[in-house]
């Protein structure tokens, strides 16, 4: 059978796509670069946003559009919105998000214990650039309550998996020539919270550093009171990218309570002092949402003010969009449109100021950088692109493709998306 897979969202979903291929594979199916080409069609949803909603529809019409004889829909979508889902054209089967992990197996009959044989490296989907990082799963769910949120909704209670999973699946990444392993989750911080002993995020960290080779460990997002005493400590091993992504929300302690956030504008300012002060070029990128309900134009400014102060590398910023079955979608106060659009390009504006600020730091240093793409032949010779430790995306010429290889890199120039350099000899 040939399959078409597709993806929508964050890269949780991503490493799910990703492990689906691997066990199609395994069972002896072809991952296939079009609908058009495909007997199945499986469509990976999200929902976080009215747009991610809006965008997973359009996948599944779009697979059947172009010829997919059936389509499976699963993920945060789907699970939350099955009639619906299951009304589009060529949907043949609705799998939620509980039901995920096993709809390799449910679908081709096969023990639930069925083994994945191929190396995650190499589930490069056809039709896309091979990837040089690894994308492993190690929780799923959350049991935070924010009230803007309906992933928590989509994915339920929060779940851990056992250290010996992730280690064999980190195994396997390395296998298959992974340079970089991105450790995701809908709530990652909480790993091992539900395990018997209870256990902390640094546990797995700690476990993968030492029982693996992973020239790079790289974590996903993390909420900020996540984080436990000494958790910084884990960085005085380099393969540990120095690069965190704390989710923010908003600068206002006022919107944050709205938000039902677990943090203070002070309690997260200390916290970037501390992973400053303990982890050297450290790049802390964000997550902000602006016109939440009831975000007045001086809840708005803290926020820009608080923002510019943190000197962020960089960010997302998202404009607060209403989902269904959320306490924030009955807030009274619902900011009008276009002012969450003009908020959105003004906070948009600041933190794109402060990443030139970090990047422009970087001018004379020398970076490890990993390439990602190396598809480009100039008069100076291959043209790569790549991100170093820190999330810095830069470019620079060699004489031969170096695609999945990692190169010291002099920085010379600031861009307008990242740094640009010379590779310097081993």
């Amino acid at each position: 059978m040939k399959i078409f897979l597709d993806t929508i969202g964050c890269r949780l979903n991503q490493s799910e796509i990703e492990a689906m291929a691997r066990q199609f594979r395994a069972a002896g199916h072809a991952i296939v670069a079009t609908a058009g080409e495909a007997d199945l069609a499986v469509v990976n949803t999200c929902t976080v946003t009215a747009a991610a909603a809006s965008d997973s529809r359009a996948a599944i019409r779009r697979a059947k559009r172009q010829g997919a004889q059936g389509v499976i829909a699963t993920g945060c979508w789907a699970t939350l919105e099955p009639q619906r889902a299951a009304g589009l054209p060529g949907v043949t089967r609705i799998v939620p998000n509980p039901k995920k992990d096993s709809l390799v197996a449910d679908l081709l009959g096969l023990p639930q214990d069925f083994i994945d044989l191929e190396p995650l490296a190499r589930q490069r989907l056809p039709g896309l650039r091979g990837r040089t990082r690894a994308f492993v799963k190690v929780q799923d769910g959350c049991e935070n309550r924010c009230t803007f949120c309906i992933t928590t909704v989509a994915r339920g209670r929060g779940r851990s998996r056992p250290v010996a999973q992730v280690l064999a699946d980190v195994h396997s990444a390395l296998e298959g020539g992974a340079q970089e392993i991105v450790l995701t989750g809908v709530h990652l911080g909480s790993w091992g919270r539900d395990l018997e002993p209870r256990r902390p995020l640094a546990d797995l960290v700690a476990a993968l550093l030492a029982g693996t080779d992973v020239p790079r460990l790289r974590l996903s997002s993390l909420e900020p009171w996540d984080l436990e005493a000494g958790f910084f400590g884990l960085w005085s091993e380099a393969r540990l990218c120095p690069h965190l992504h704390l989710p923010l929300q908003s600068g206002s302690a006022s919107v944050l309570r709205r938000m039902a956030r677990n943090t203070t504008p002070e309690k997260f300012a200390d916290l970037l002092a501390a992973a400053r002060a303990a982890i050297p070029d450290l790049a802390v990128t964000t997550d902000v949402i602006v016109g939440f309900p009831g975000e007045s134009e001086a809840e708005f400014v803290e926020t820009l003010d608080y923002v510019e102060r943190m000197r962020f590398a960089g960010g997302h910023v998202f404009s607060y969009s209403e989902r269904p079955g959320t306490a924030a979608a009955h807030l009274d106060g619902q900011v009008p449109h276009a002012l969450r659009k003009e908020r959105n390009a003004a906070l948009q504006a600041v933190l794109s100021r402060a990443g030139l600020d970090y990047r422009r730091a970087f001018v004379g240093r020398t970076l490890p950088v990993l390439w990602e793409a190396t598809d480009r032949l100039s008069d100076a010779g291959w043209q790569l692109e790549g991100l170093s430790g820190n999330y810095l995306r830069l470019s620079a010429a060699a004489p031969e493709p170096r695609w999945n290889r990692i190169d010291r890199v002099r920085v010379e120039t600031v861009t307008d998306e990242g740094l640009a350099g010379t590779i310097l000899a081993d």
